[in-house]
């Protein structure tokens, strides 16, 4: 309506104006106003403002015409608008010149007079003439009895004869009325209806100018208010007789004024803060205090009267909550209820309002309470019945209380109380109808919570009551939003109100007082009163004692102690307060170096572990908090979750553990918990029970796995991008233990069901969830063995049959039923090619076994069982003991006994079970469908070298079980093969280490050995547990095994030379590490060879070389790296120690044979740095000459004595080239083998199977043609061709690198160098055919030596240190010289040559048709099938054996070669042309005695006889000719 009438207003003045100026003629104009003035009755009204607006206008211009056009208009009009309305609203000109009045003066003139009579004459009442009388009969009528049937009515009637009587003043007898109920407060009923039926004899606000003239009244600084006064206000507000605006303006004091204080009160809160936290010196103190007490006392004096705050409490006190809502909403937050009548009313108020629901649902079961009456006015607010009534009113009258509520915690108990109940309904509840009711009431409690709960709670004085109360609603809410609750309290509550400012400071100045008092002695004092202060205020306290632990770790064990006074609420906060410690961004969670973990998170974490476990706190919380870090991508915080469990569960992971530790760790739970640890562990049953509750109630049990299993990579690809590796080492390390440690605890406490429950299949982990193999292994493995033995007991119950056949056989079952499909899962987890070499069930079986499958650690429960035999007589000899302590704790020792030695018997029959299923499956386990040398690549990739870093067991294990494997006798496994490959080299895998793998890698290596040393040690234990074993045929077939010819096993004297070229790599490797300068390679490599201490190094001169270059890192890392320095002390320390057990090399290994198999011997010495006196040691400065030389002579070394000592005849094409011609050819084939090499090493792989049989084929056939005889006339050609090629291969080496160590070398005679270098031809060219330079067998990851060694020329140019490794060469080539012939002079040479040359080439031409036959019919043969080769070979071994005057080749003769008449023949063969060769030998031996003339060769000569007589004696002598060496070993595999 007022829009339409705004509009038409507009329209009229529009109009108006247009006549105004001219534009429209005022007959138009009233025309049509005229037409419009009937539409509504105000329009004159409209028009006459109209009207008035335009006369202000125009009177102001100049421009006549207007004014005129004006007055024409409203003449036109003055028939629309009546005079009356015209005169109120124009000016009095304007009225006079449209002559609506005479005069316009006179018209002011009268209406002044006129003003002045009504609003400023008094009207004056004759005093005298109101009699006294009157009022004395008003007051008895108002105070007579008013219980009978006296009605408002019948008293109002009176009340008007006594005004009309007496002549009263109506004002006056209102104002005693007033007076009259004041003193009469209880009849309501009869006032109320009074005073509104006389009210319609008055003026609407006199009611309210009488009241105002009351409080007016007492406003004096001395005055006070009287209650009865407020009482009658609010009763009258309430009635609504008057209304609160009215008169609130006669209230004081004034808005601004209560603000003003609001903000004084604040600034005081905060100055008071200030002083608390400033440092204040002792003289300063008093002085401050003195000022204080002045100040308390000024503020002691009474404060002015605040009638506002009286009429609110009378408000209250009456039930009318809209009054004084509409009061509190013109003060400040809480300032009302920060007077503690007004709250304490509110309270009363509440208190009424929820009775009848309280009364339901809020009293606790027993107890009675006292109800609480309903006001009796009708007007106070409904009291609730149910939980919707609650949001009505009582929510936002407790929003108004804030925190006030403290004055009353009856009321705060009841407002909890339902809160409980209301949440109790609402979890129980699930109909979708009420769901958004119910939610709406939800978020309403935990806003209540959060304003008036919790604040009140701070002023609280230390109700520890309360605090439990509130934690029975708390409780039942989701950990999210109590810590929300929480953080809310901590940081925002405390800022919201000065009290609560004050409390905040108050409480911290208390902390810094208990907390710098706080020792280990006072723990119990102290902690009452930290138990006080938590009570009301514990985010403040604990977020003070955080700061404080953070930085000093030594107060960690004096404040867990203290914990124990807390409140189950105030257990819950600091677990808040300890993840948002943990969370704070502003804090750097490494040191300065970026190399470690800061010191205030480890504090954290330690002082986490201890709480959790000492007091029942929920984990939920800080579990999910990891969980988060640990998806995005952080690993700092894994260090949490690591103490925690370590502290809860007495799970522990360090290296440090001794062996008796590990071996006790391979037992049962008891022998763990006893012997496993370092400090006992006890009483961790209800700690563990509650992680574990809280894991599973969550959920987190397998996300925390998955998420750190996957977290591993993430540390070193996302995570450790700009981080300096050594601190991503050590977070990779943290994630790993944490994992290690959490599956440990996970597999020892969750039930079958739970575990199987959550744990997917092997596939699933690996490819939906992309865990890596191990960690998806070590998963899975407690659930398989959880599966095993659940199906066992199954099976033991159906079918009860006793025998242990019986058992083993039920167990064999139940493992079949379990594994069968994780074989057919873990078929996806690697590509098809890898299941050739091993079967599925040989790798789910490694990797589902444990330590505990594999042996029974007798020692271990022997020694626990012993220590508790001891501790009971120490018991017992305990005079001062109480007799029923000891008999308690003899109790306990005796159980504990029972408890190891039933678990010893348990694990014995356990172990007895798996061997025997091992047995059973041990031939399926290895297929070698390509060759072993693969299939031990595979198992060392897949299996071995994942695992045995993993963790210190699983290192034990791993040795264990390839133990294991080898002495089940597996087929087509070479442990020799394994063992070298473990050993050869080490540099790649210990530089790939961290710090802790590094440690289990040691362990795995001190396990393997320790083997290998006790096999060294005593030929029976050797002949016993390996040598009639496949692990140590030098022959390796694809086939079967035939362990009955001694001839192709490794006897003890060669195993012994092999063991020494072991410790000959061992030490090659690990100065190479040592040497890098890389801080990974050297601190890897010195916790390695510390943990392979006891059987490492054991020959003399290898510790020797090792100490050398540990002390030279002493010297060089003492300023730069003290963490390197401190290592390589300690290793030295200990090396010192371990020196009266090293042994001399000739010791280690027999050096020097019998005579007869001098030859042999020696070049088998080789690949351990070959034994010879140490005399003949040469400066190393000699030896780094290259690169390829080192290489070749290496290879000498370890290449089986029967090629070097026998001449080699090249076939039919190569023998018509000339000298030069064979000179390129071997240039360019030289350095193709390198690569070749390499590549082989890099891919851990051999060639293609045609190429490895091509190769393979061709130097078998020329051993099996070559005579001795030829053989021997050859040799000095041979020699000649070498020393040129050498010569030419030199030049391109100096050219290379030039060193002083060349030029030291090409000094030396030649006659040692052509000797050395033909050792070299030999090896790199046999027959005219290509034989793969390799040194020996191959680490997975395998360096060519000769890169090796150009690197190393590279880095270092000349070490003052002899490195065995070259040390080894030159020692090899010395030896070499003593037992070659000397070198003939060139003419002499070229006649031998001839000669030599037409009988070779017609034997050889005869020979190659035989050979070409026997192949073929050795290839049928081999096709035929696998079974009948071993019989085949077998005979064929007999028949050899028997005869004698017959020789052999080697060793790796193919076992599956032609038939037995080929054979008989060749051996014919043989045996007339060793006749031939012994005459032709001699001429040769005349010619080169008459050419020589030093002793030295005299010496060789006589040695060359020697030789001769033995190559023509045949037979068995001749096999031992032909040791075995690691280089023949890998030539063998290849067939």
């Amino acid at each position: 309506k007022s829009h339409d009438s705004l509009n038409i207003q507009q329209a009229l003045y529009e109009l108006s104006s247009h006549v105004v100026r001219g534009n429209l003629k005022h007959e138009q104009a009233s025309g049509v106003l005229a037409d419009i003035i009937e539409f509504r009755e105000d329009m004159p009204s409209i028009l006459a403002d109209a009207f008035c607006i335009l006369d202000i206008e125009t009177s102001c211009l100049e421009e006549k015409t207007k004014r005129d056009c004006f007055t024409q208009l409203v003449l036109s009009c003055l028939y629309l608008v009546s005079d009356t309305v015209l005169k109120e609203r124009l000016d009095p000109e304007t009225l006079e010149s449209l002559g609506l009045i005479k005069q316009s003066q006179q018209f002011n003139q009268k209406s002044v007079k006129i003003k002045t009579k009504l609003f400023y004459k008094q009207q004056k009442f004759n005093l005298l003439r109101e009699e006294n009388e009157g009022y004395a009969k008003l007051i008895a009528e108002l105070g007579q009895d008013l219980s009978g049937n006296i009605t408002s009515d019948l008293i109002l009637e009176n009340i008007k004869s006594l005004i009309g009587c007496f002549n009263l003043d109506p004002n006056r007898v209102l104002d005693i009325i007033l007076e009259v109920y004041e003193c009469r407060p209880e009849y309501d009923d009869f006032f109320v209806p009074l005073i509104e039926s006389y009210m319609y004899m008055c003026e609407p606000q006199t009611l309210c100018h009488i009241l105002g003239f009351k409080f007016k009244f007492y406003q004096d600084p001395s005055g006070e208010t009287p209650s009865s006064l407020y009482r009658v206000a609010a009763v009258l507000l309430q009635h609504n007789l008057i209304d609160l605006e009215d008169l609130y303006v006669h209230l004081l004091p004034g808005d601004n004024a209560i603000i003003e204080e609001h903000k004084r009160e604040i600034v005081e809160a905060k100055q008071i803060v200030r002083k608390l936290t400033m440092v204040v010196l002792s003289s300063e103190k008093t002085e401050e205090k003195e000022k204080e007490k002045e100040k308390e006392e000024e503020k002691t004096e009474k404060p002015p009267d605040n009638q506002k705050l009286g009429l609110l409490e009378a408000l209250l006190k009456i039930g009318d909550w809209q009054h004084a809502q509409s009061i509190m909403d013109q003060m400040p937050p809480f300032y009302a209820t920060s007077h503690k009548p007004i709250a304490i009313a509110l309270c009363q108020l509440v208190h009424v309002t929820i009775e009848p629901l309280y009364r339901r649902v809020g009293v606790p079961k027993g107890a009675k309470g006292s109800p609480i009456s309903p006001l009796p006015n009708k007007r106070a607010p409904k009291q609730a019945d149910s939980f919707e009534d609650l949001r009505k009113e009582v929510f936002n009258m407790l929003c108004y209380l804030g925190p006030h509520l403290s004055h009353d915690p009856i009321l705060f108990a009841k407002v909890v109380r339902l809160g409980k109940a209301f949440m109790k309904e609402f979890q129980s509840d699930g109909n979708k109808q009420e769901d958004k009711e119910k939610m709406i009431l939800f978020s309403c409690v935990l806003s209540i919570t959060d304003q008036v709960l919790l604040p009140s709670l701070s002023l609280m004085d230390c109700n520890a009551c309360m605090s439990e109360e509130l934690w029975g609603m708390f409780k039942t809410f989701p950990y999210q939003y109590r810590y929300r609750l929480y953080g809310q309290w901590k940081n925002e509550t405390y800022n919201s109100h000065p009290l609560l400012v004050k409390v905040k400071a108050q409480t911290i100045d208390r902390a810094k007082y208990i907390m710098k008092r706080l020792t280990k002695e006072n723990v119990k004092p102290s902690g009452r009163q930290i138990g006080k202060l938590s009570h009301a205020n514990p985010t403040i306290l604990f977020d003070y004692i955080l700061s404080q632990i953070q930085k000093y770790d030594n107060l960690i064990t004096p404040v867990v102690d203290s914990l124990k006074y807390l409140t189950s609420l105030n257990y819950d906060v600091l677990a808040y307060c300890i993840i948002e410690a943990l969370a704070n961004p502003e804090k750097e969670r490494m040191k300065h170096d970026d190399t470690t973990i800061s010191s205030w998170l480890q504090s954290l974490a330690s002082f986490c572990g201890a709480v959790f476990r000492k007091y029942p706190i929920e984990l939920a919380g800080l579990l999910q908090y990891v969980a988060n870090q640990l998806k995005a991508g952080k690993s700092f915080d894994l260090l949490i979750l690591k103490e925690v469990v370590q502290k809860m569960a007495g799970i522990e992971i360090t290296e440090e553990m001794t062996m008796e530790q590990l071996e006790a760790m391979t037992g049962g739970e008891q022998l763990k918990a006893e012997g496993g640890y370092f400090g006992q562990i006890r009483n961790t049953k209800k700690s563990s029970q509650r992680l574990k509750d809280a894991l599973l109630d969550h959920d987190l049990a397998l996300p925390l796995c998955l998420l750190m299993a996957q977290q591993r990579n993430g540390v070193i690809f996302q995570e450790g991008g700009e981080k300096h590796l050594k601190l991503v080492g050590k977070l990779y390390d943290q994630c790993h233990d944490t994992l290690v440690q959490f599956g440990g605890f996970l597999a020892s406490n969750l039930s079958t069901e739970d575990y199987i429950k959550r744990v997917p299949s092997i596939d699933v982990l690996c490819n939906e969830f992309h865990t890596p193999h191990d960690a998806a292994f070590f998963l899975s493995r407690p659930m398989y063995a959880h599966q095993i033995s659940s199906k066992y007991d199954e099976l033991k119950k159906a079918e009860k049959g006793n025998k242990q056949q019986h058992k083993v056989h039920k167990y064999i079952t139940a493992c079949e039923l379990v594994m069968a499909p994780v074989h057919e899962a873990v078929i996806s987890l690697h590509p098809p090619k890898v299941w050739d070499d091993i079967s599925p069930q040989f790798y789910a079986t490694f990797w589902s076994l444990t330590m505990y499958d594999l042996a029974v650690p007798h020692s271990s429960y022997d020694r626990e069982v012993n220590k508790l035999k001891v501790q009971m007589k120490a018991i017992d000899d305990n005079q001062e003991m109480p007799p029923n302590k000891k008999k308690k704790e003899k109790e306990r020792c005796t159980a504990l006994q029972d408890k190891l030695l039933e678990e010893e018997k348990k694990q014995l029959e356990h172990v007895q079970r798996v061997l025997q299923r091992l047995k059973l499956e041990k031939d399926n386990w290895l297929l070698a469908k390509s060759t072993k040398n693969e299939t031990i690549t595979k198992f060392l990739q897949l299996c071995i070298f994942p695992r045995c870093i993993f963790s210190a067991i699983d290192a034990v294990y791993c040795a264990h079980f390839v133990e294991l494997v080898h002495q089940q006798k597996t087929p087509n496994f070479s442990t020799l093969l394994c063992y070298d490959r473990v050993f050869s080299d080490i540099i790649y895998t210990v530089a790939s280490c961290t710090e802790n793998e590094a440690s289990r890698y040691g362990r795995f290596l001190c396990c393997m050995l320790e083997t290998v040393t006790r096999w060294h040690s005593d030929r029976v234990i050797y002949e016993k547990e390996c040598g009639n074993y496949p692990g140590f045929l030098t022959i390796l077939r694809a086939t079967g095994f035939d362990g009955g010819n001694k001839a192709d096993q490794l006897d003890y004297e060669n195993f012994r030379h092999v063991v020494h070229k072991w410790h000959y790599k061992l030490t090659k490797a690990s100065v190479h590490c040592l040497e890098t300068g890389e801080y990974t390679h050297i601190r890897n490599i010195l916790i390695v060879l510390t943990k392979i201490l006891p059987w490492y190094p054991k020959v003399l001169n290898l510790g020797q070389a090792l100490e050398r270059r540990v002390h030279k890192i002493c010297q060089e890392e003492k300023e730069k790296r003290p963490d390197l320095y401190a290592l390589a002390m300690g290793y030295s320390g200990q090396l010192k120690s371990r020196k009266p057990f090293m042994i001399p090399e000739n010791e280690f290994h027999h050096k020097d044979p019998p005579a007869r198999n001098a030859v042999a011997a020696t070049v088998q010495n080789g690949p351990g740095g070959a034994g010879m006196p140490t005399s003949l040691t040469i400066n190393t400065a000699k030896l780094e000459e290259s690169a390829a030389e080192e290489t070749a002579s290496f290879l000498s070394a370890n290449w089986p004595s029967c090629f070097l000592c026998s001449k080699i005849i090249k076939e039919k094409d190569d023998k018509e080239k000339s000298g030069k011609e064979k000179d390129k050819e071997k240039k360019e084939k030289i350095p193709a083998t390198t690569p070749e090499t390499k590549a082989l090493g890099k891919d851990g792989k051999d060639k293609p199977k045609e190429e490895r049989a091509n190769k393979d084929e061709k130097p078998r056939e020329i051993k099996e043609k070559t005579p001795k005889s030829d053989k021997e006339k050859e040799k000095a050609k041979k020699e000649e061709k070498a020393s040129k090629e050498e010569k030419s291969k030199t030049i391109v080496t100096t050219i290379e690198s030039k060193s002083v160590a060349e030029k030291e070398r090409e000094k030396e005679p030649s006659r040692e160098k052509d000797v050395a270098k033909d050792m070299k031809s030999k090896e790199n060219t046999k027959g005219g055919e290509k034989i793969p330079v390799a040194g020996s067998l191959k680490s997975p990851v395998p360096r060519s030596e000769t890169s090796e060694c150009e690197r190393e020329q590279k880095r270092r140019k000349v070490d003052i240190h002899s490195s065995p490794s070259h040390s080894s060469t030159v020692k090899v080539s010395i030896h070499y010289i003593n037992h070659t012939t000397p070198t003939l002079s060139k003419s002499k040479e070229r006649e031998v040559d001839k000669k030599d040359l037409d009988k070779s080439r017609e034997r050889s031409r005869e020979r190659e048709k035989k050979e070409e036959k026997d192949r073929k019919d050795r290839k049928r043969d081999h096709s035929n099938s696998d079974r009948e080769v071993p019989q085949d070979s077998t005979k064929r071994r007999k028949e050899e054996n028997g005869t004698t005057g017959s020789s052999k080749h080697s060793k790796s003769e193919s076992p599956s070669d032609s038939p037995r008449s080929n054979e008989k023949e060749r051996e014919k063969s043989k045996s007339k042309s060793s006749g031939k060769e012994k005459g032709d030998s001699i001429k040769a031996e005349k010619m080169e005695k008459s050419s020589s003339g030093s002793k030295k060769e005299s010496r060789h000569d006589k040695e060359k006889e020697k030789k001769e007589k033995r190559d023509s004696t045949g037979g068995k002598e001749e096999k031992k000719q032909y040791p075995f060496t690691c280089q023949h070993f890998r030539k063998n595999t290849k067939k």
